[in-house]
């Protein structure tokens, strides 16, 4: 967006407190909105770039159905014995099983990722990401994203007010970039980039019109980011999208204790859950489940539609005794407000509109990225200018005379 220094002779009041505001929340904010744009710029392509690189993710197409879980499951502890499994993937048709491990490892947290052929069983890699004598890159890029590097429970609270500032220095912006009047030369200093012109006059265009053309799609990305930031807002993003309802906290169902003993002994609730699932829903791209069941919990199977984006999702509780199908939820289903929350995460990195849409992503994070920096050469080139038109004064006899 439009960058100065100060406000123009004549204006307003309100253009005079909103250029301040703008200068001012964009000088506080600058390192944090760089830190977390440029490394979501690089995290939009995580999967991708994990798929090219690790070319363990994937096994060849078999004619013949996966394996249940429990015994993936089990494959899964001999490599990691002693230790509760927390999460268990299925991908696609090409795509590797993995059985994730959750956990503590001197008092901090640690994540275990033991990968399996879903055709099979057979293990394939067993990978650590979090935890001592770990080092995942993107893991790396997202603690710096989420927290700047800083303890979660610090730089989060900090992520999120840089976030806000963000989302304020955007309307702001755009107030100063709008014209007071659009003669023909306004139109070109407002829509076009002068490559020819000085550094100073580039690098102003820079920050003035990719911050305009970049405007609604980094509003969106600003916004989404702030449903993670804060609870108050989350809520009134959903109040409004539906209506007026209150965002209650879901309660999983329960299993009906009192036909514990109809229970199928022969079959473990997650592979009963798991094949009752594959019976109902003939359009499953990935599955996500809790490998164990604590009291009397309902099982759990998370669908996923369509393979590389999360929003469009189906969920079904299971009767761990009787295997009932006890409720379902359903993405296509949901009221608008409920489908926003869904498709919170799939619109911030810009998935929801598949690889165009990362694309985009990227470059609109790679733009939210180059303002702090443009923004601030911007107002040092005028603080600069200012102090040149000031006049010097050798010493008092010169004033006197």
């Amino acid at each position: 967006m439009k960058y100065k220094g100060g406000s123009k002779k004549g204006a307003s009041k309100f253009r005079q407190v909103n250029d301040w505001l703008h200068l001012w929340l964009g000088l506080i904010s600058g390192i944090i909105v760089f830190i977390v744009s440029i490394t979501g710029c690089i995290y939009v392509f995580q999967q991708d770039i994990k798929d090219a690189l690790e070319p363990w993710r994937f096994v060849e197409v078999q004619n013949k159905a996966f394996v249940p879980p429990s015994y993936l499951v089990d494959t899964a502890q001999k490599y990691m014995p002693n230790v509760e499994p927390t999460g268990l993937t299925y991908s696609n048709a090409e795509g590797a099983a993995a059985v994730g491990f959750n956990y503590k490892e001197n008092g901090k947290r640690a994540f275990n990722a033991v990968f399996m052929n879903p055709y099979t069983g057979e293990f394939i890699r067993n990978q650590k990401t979090v935890g001592e004598g770990s080092f995942n890159f993107f893991r790396f890029i997202i603690d710096g994203h989420r927290a700047l590097w800083l303890p979660y429970e610090i730089g989060r609270p900090i992520v999120g007010i840089g976030t806000l500032i963000f989302v304020v220095l955007l309307i702001t912006g755009l107030i100063m970039w709008w014209p007071k009047k659009w003669t023909k030369a306004n139109k070109d200093r407002s829509f076009r980039i002068k490559w020819k012109a000085s550094f100073k006059r580039v690098n102003y265009d820079l920050h003035n019109v990719l911050g305009f053309y970049s405007l609604i799609f980094a509003l969106i990305i600003g916004l989404t980011g702030l449903v993670w930031s804060f609870k108050w807002f989350e809520k009134s993003v959903y109040f409004l999208a539906s209506g007026g309802e209150v965002k209650e906290n879901h309660e999983h169902p329960h299993s009906d204790i009192s036909k514990m003993n109809l229970a199928d002994t022969t079959i473990s609730p997650i592979d009963a859950a798991w094949y009752k699932t594959l019976e109902i829903d003939d359009n499953i791209q990935g599955m996500f489940m809790h490998p164990t069941v604590k009291g009397d919990e309902a099982v759990e199977m998370l669908v996923y539609h369509d393979h590389g984006s999360f929003y469009n999702q189906s969920e079904y509780f299971f009767d761990q005794y009787t295997y009932e199908l006890i409720e379902s939820k359903h993405f296509t289903e949901a009221g608008l407000a409920d489908q926003l929350s869904m498709l919170n995460y799939d619109m911030h990195i810009g998935v929801v509109w598949g690889m165009s849409g990362k694309i985009l992503a990227f470059l609109i994070s790679l733009v939210c990225a180059s303002l702090p920096v443009t923004g601030f050469l911007v107002w040092w080139n005028k603080k600069k200018k200012s102090k040149k038109k000031k006049p010097k004064i050798k010493n008092k006899q010169e004033v006197v005379s």
